[in-house]
């Protein structure tokens, strides 16, 4: 069987039972309860030695999937997909080598895109399937990709974890990096429920060069009726049916 990209997938019908999101940016504005806007999210449930080791990211992350009870759901695998991970840290670690200074395993160790999961998983004591993804600028497309390979094996549902942060202003000539730190969780499933929303996509003939990339906020915005969203990988328009 041939191996295929995100892109080569069909217009899925999903439904999104529940979502959570970290919007900093967001702060002082009127947001649904599903959106906390702290600089620093508390992350209680995670024990201080492991806390005091995540960027306001990875306590956002922890937070969430926190608040969402996902450690009660053991079976359900957790994706995450980050274009740029937790933002300076693994930048940092390229300038210390640049130096010819040794480096850090604790802060290599928490430089890696599955790092944060790795924590949350610590945590929490949640063993269930986890995944860290990155697809140069289309990793909410990649992610929905992911999750219905998941839920074709036949599971219920899978926790969807799109991140993104900031990174130093010397790299931003060759990126588009958000100027805030954002986190939004889905968790989406091929059943219908009580309270789940359907989503459904349909083909569209826009230029991928003239889509932004899918991001928290925008995907926050959306929901909310705010924002279209369309996907670059397929090209897909995306409805929202109550």
């Amino acid at each position: 069987m041939a191996c295929l990209s995100h892109a080569d997938t069909a217009p899925p019908l999903l439904y999104l039972h529940r979502w959570r999101a970290w919007l900093p940016e967001r702060d002082g504005q009127d947001m649904p309860a599903c959106v906390i806007t702290d600089e620093k999210p508390a992350a209680a449930s995670v024990p201080a030695l492991l806390r005091r080791r995540l960027t306001p990211l990875g306590r956002a992350v922890c937070t969430l999937l926190g608040d969402m009870g996902t450690h009660e759901r053991t079976s359900m695998p957790v994706l995450h997909a980050s274009r740029h991970g937790d933002g300076h840290r693994p930048l940092d670690m390229l300038d210390t080598l640049f130096e010819g200074e040794p480096l850090s395993p604790a802060r290599f160790g928490l430089s890696v895109h599955n790092a944060v999961l790795g924590v949350y998983s610590i945590a929490f004591g949640n063993y269930a399937s986890m995944a860290a993804l990155a697809a140069a600028g289309e990793e909410f497309e990649a992610l929905l990709s992911e999750a219905r390979g998941y839920l074709a094996e036949g599971h219920d549902s899978v926790m969807l974890v799109l991140t993104d942060s900031p990174v130093p202003d010397r790299y931003r000539i060759q990126t588009q990096a958000p100027q805030s730190p954002s986190a939004m969780l889905m968790e989406l499933s091929l059943s219908p429920a009580a309270g789940a929303i359907g989503l459904q996509a349909t083909p569209v003939e826009s230029s991928a060069d003239l889509l932004p990339t899918v991001t928290p906020p925008l995907l926050v915005d959306w929901l909310m009726g705010r924002h279209e969203l369309t996907t670059r990988a397929p090209r897909l328009g995306w409805q929202i049916n109550a």
